[in-house]
């Protein structure tokens, strides 16, 4: 693995201008950046702040696999870095960021993602939400997500010939039977 794949699991705060001084390379044209932020509302409930927790060796190896499919599919020549956090954070501070620099815009995006559906998907990573109300929750993973994603379609649909609806049916089909997700 080359230094184009950067991964970081930290308990300090990202700072994106840090992140994107030095990323990419001089004949790369595009750079799509990610920052996922920490928000005060889920599912009609007032959230104060929320706690990650991860299996930081294990997030950090799935975090390179998906990069090294990013390659497998759209070629060796991009840079990638992601950087999550852990800990408590507060409204407003960035959980996740995701900077992908390809030479072309299109393959970019795609990219960015790609990854940030996969690191949703399949990364040892937990959140734990805090409500207005002195309760907290933690907060259930993709397979067993509460949001509508039916509108949502884009690089699944195209790489995998079915759309995500029918892939989130069957995440929850699976969950509830009790199977491996």
């Amino acid at each position: 693995m080359s230094d184009t794949i950067q991964v970081r699991i930290t308990d300090k705060t990202i700072d994106p201008g840090e992140l994107l001084r030095g990323h990419g390379a001089s004949h790369h044209g595009a750079l799509v950046s990610f920052f996922g932020v920490v928000r005060d509302i889920n599912l009609g409930r007032k959230v104060t702040g929320i706690e990650y927790d991860a299996f930081v060796p294990l997030a950090e190896q799935t975090f390179r696999e998906f990069c090294v499919e990013a390659q497998a599919t759209w070629g060796q020549d991009m840079h990638v870095t992601i950087v999550h956090r852990t800990g408590s954070l507060g409204i407003g501070d960035i959980s996740v960021a995701l900077l992908v620099s390809t030479r072309h815009r299109a393959e970019s995006y795609e990219i960015s993602r790609y990854i940030i559906e996969e690191l949703k998907h399949r990364s040892p990573i937990w959140k734990k939400e805090h409500y207005s109300d002195g309760s907290s929750d933690w907060v259930q993973g993709h397979a067993l997500c509460q949001h509508d994603h039916h509108g949502v379609t884009g690089w699944r649909e195209a790489r995998s010939g079915h759309s995500h609806a029918q892939e989130h049916e069957h995440h929850h089909s699976s969950h509830e039977r009790g199977d491996s997700v």
